[in-house]
């Protein structure tokens, strides 16, 4: 997270934000195009080799801290070059690898899958404090030697990140293959609606960065500004979310905690459509990225209590890997089709509000055969009257 807030800052003031809005637009939709590719590989190849290999978790996020400090370099090289596209759409997908790898490894360093919650929301927490951290002199940097110094910088971060993996335990992740219990644990009604919360908000994620990046960098004046606030209260939400989510967890359930980021997501965006301009979209960065984290930390739970038979290392891989996929593919979105500030919003507001009521179907339907379930129980256990 350090690492990633250093390039962050030094792209801000890069090529990206000085060469034509249409010529930037085309090529990252190129590159994002590039950087799906990988995630057609990760679940079902990649992810169930290295799950049983030993130290194979490891060995990614090991690999990822080796290649996004070479790229690191090789950026501020090429700083005010094209190939800077490839080399930072790159390590957004190492960033995303690292994740995936994250999710396999966090249950294997957990006393007790009690603890799963819990040790994700203090992970959150510790890299939303540690990104900040880094800011400050990335920031500095910047000023001082430009953007190829903070990149430096954040290249050091990730040799840190290099020699703190290897003090990571070899576990294997899984040793066997899924079988039927855990096949049909991953597919309860439960988790699927989990897992369709999670999709929807990771997806309103990644369309609303990107959209923000484009509709920013329209404004020459105050574009960089208005960026780097939208992703700093992004940083600071998912940073109060991860906080919050365990003490809601103990006052409500999970589903209602999923349901609540959903209504939370789609009123903001709403509110975000209505009065339009840069600060609603820097709002609603920050509105979504709290309700993905106490999504997450829901679903995380749902997992843990719905599917007690599975493999939770692999499990939470795979489930991530779809997440995402979302997120790329909704910012592709957003990227193709470039539209205005309120617009853009509004589509959020569509996406996430027809989200809600389709759960609320679900559930409606859900509580109804229920009913009928019970009745018709009570009817059978009923004595005949004499």
């Amino acid at each position: 997270m350090g690492g990633d807030a250093a390039m962050v800052v030094a792209l801000a003031d890069s090529l990206f934000f000085d060469i034509d809005l249409d010529a930037a637009r085309s090529r990252v939709m190129l590159f994002l195009a590039l950087s799906f590719a990988p995630y057609l590989f990760i679940a079902p190849l990649i992810g169930p080799l290295v799950d049983r290999i030993a130290g194979g978790r490891r060995l990614v996020i090991q690999v990822v801290a080796l290649a996004r400090m070479v790229l690191m370099g090789l950026m501020a090289t090429y700083i005010d070059a094209l190939a800077l596209f490839p080399l930072v759409f790159a390590s957004l997908v190492l960033q995303k690898t690292y994740i995936v790898s994250k999710s396999a490894l966090v249950p294997s360093v957990v006393r007790t899958p009690a603890d799963l919650v819990e040790a994700n929301s203090k992970l959150g927490l510790i890299s939303g404090l540690t990104g900040a951290v880094a800011v400050v002199p990335a920031a500095a940097l910047l000023q001082i030697g430009g953007a190829p110094a903070t990149l430096v910088y954040g290249g050091m971060i990730f040799l840190v990140a290099l020699i703190a993996a290897s003090r990571l335990a070899p576990d294997v992740v899984a040793e066997h293959a899924p079988d039927a219990e855990e096949e049909r644990e991953l597919h309860s009604p439960r988790l699927l609606r989990g897992s369709l919360v999670m999709i929807v908000l990771r997806a309103g994620v990644g369309y609303t960065l990107f959209h923000l990046a484009f509709i920013y960098r329209a404004d020459d004046d105050a574009g960089t500004f208005w960026f780097a606030a939208a992703v700093a209260l992004a940083a600071v939400s998912t940073m109060i979310g991860n906080v919050v989510a365990p003490r809601l967890r103990r006052r409500t359930t999970e589903e209602r905690m999923l349901l609540g980021s959903l209504v939370l997501a789609a009123v903001g965006a709403l509110v975000a459509a209505s009065f339009g301009g840069f600060l609603a979209g820097a709002i609603l960065a920050g509105i979504l990225n709290f309700a993905a984290a106490l999504a997450r930390l829901s679903f995380e739970s749902i997992v843990q209590h719905d599917a007690p038979g599975a493999n939770q290392g692999r499990a939470f891989a795979t489930f991530e890997t779809r997440f995402q996929l979302a997120w790329v593919l909704a910012a592709f979105v957003a990227v193709a089709v470039p539209l205005p500030g309120a617009a853009g919003y509004l589509v959020v507001a569509i996406g996430t509000s027809v989200a809600v009521l389709q759960l609320v179907i679900t559930h409606r339907q859900r509580v109804r055969a229920t009913a009928r379930a019970r009745r018709s129980r009570s009817a059978s256990e009923t004595p005949p009257r004499r």
